[in-house]
């Protein structure tokens, strides 16, 4: 299979173990897809001068929530970085460079901006993949605290993170502790890519739901969904030998699955 340099550039970062993972040069590397002139360092380097400018503005006392005071201060205030609420959808807001140069983000983006930022002034923070939104938290022990990148760095505690899944639920919801479990940094890529995924979706973007869906098997080869996914997007954007090897594959390790009829009926249509 041929890959395009964004994709090899991905697949090798990805390579690694997890902790050596570089995130905001993954993200970087989805994003030079949709934009094949990207220089990543450009980006990279723009991290860095933010991490330096915060510095210069960080309270004598380093207290874990003297250090968010600033850095919420620094990003939201100062660089006017906000949620892009008006336009949630828009496949821009899950491109770090396009986040970078706008200044508007969805929940994870901007939770990548500041675990970046965050990073860079000694202040590491990890991904928080709660149902239906996305936090972070500083890596500080015996801290319970978290924080929304979407929300202008609100703090919130545990009552306010049920709080926030009773209302996005519209219904009272149970908060479990998994929710609030740390992602890796593979869970946080595939996060984003899902993101993208449905935007293009629902979009009717179907070449790039594919190259989407082909990076989330670089991610975690064997998702049984993702490979089903593969196969009708292949189906549908007319390339049928993919689309059976992957059909055939997911009927193998899915043989009861619900839609089992349906893709036995389109695997009868490409002659199988």
């Amino acid at each position: 299979m041929h890959l395009s340099s964004a994709r090899q550039y991905f697949y090798q970062e990805i390579q690694q173990s997890d902790e050596h993972i570089d995130l905001a040069k993954a993200a970087l590397y989805i994003a030079q897809e949709e934009y094949p002139h990207l220089d990543p360092q450009e980006y990279l380097n723009a991290l860095d001068t933010m991490a330096a400018e915060l510095r210069e503005r960080l309270p004598p006392e380093h207290y874990p929530l003297k250090i968010i005071q600033a850095i919420n201060q620094y990003i939201y205030v100062d660089l006017g970085f906000r949620g892009n609420k008006n336009n949630y959808y828009d496949p821009c807001n899950s491109f770090l460079n396009d986040v970078i140069d706008r200044r508007r983000g969805i929940p994870i983006s901007l939770a990548l901006v500041y675990m970046e930022i965050a990073q860079r002034i000694d202040f590491p923070m990890q991904g928080i993949g709660m149902p239906g939104h996305f936090l972070i938290r500083p890596q500080v022990p015996d801290m319970e605290i978290f924080v929304d990148a979407f929300e202008n760095g609100e703090v919130m505690f545990y009552e306010d993170c049920q709080e926030k899944l009773t209302k996005i639920y519209q219904r009272s919801v149970t908060l479990q502790p998994e929710f609030l479990a740390p992602v890796t940094k593979k869970q946080f890529l595939a996060r984003m890519l899902t993101n993208l995924k449905y935007i293009y979706l629902n979009q009717q973007e179907l070449e790039k739901a594919l190259a989407v869906v082909e990076r989330i098997l670089l991610l975690f080869p064997g998702v049984v969904g993702e490979i089903r996914d593969r196969g009708l997007l292949s189906y549908q954007i007319g390339r049928f030998s993919q689309a059976i090897r992957d059909l055939e594959a997911y009927l193998a390790q899915s043989p009861q699955a619900l839609d089992a009829d349906v893709i036995r009926g389109l695997l009868t249509q490409m002659g199988r």
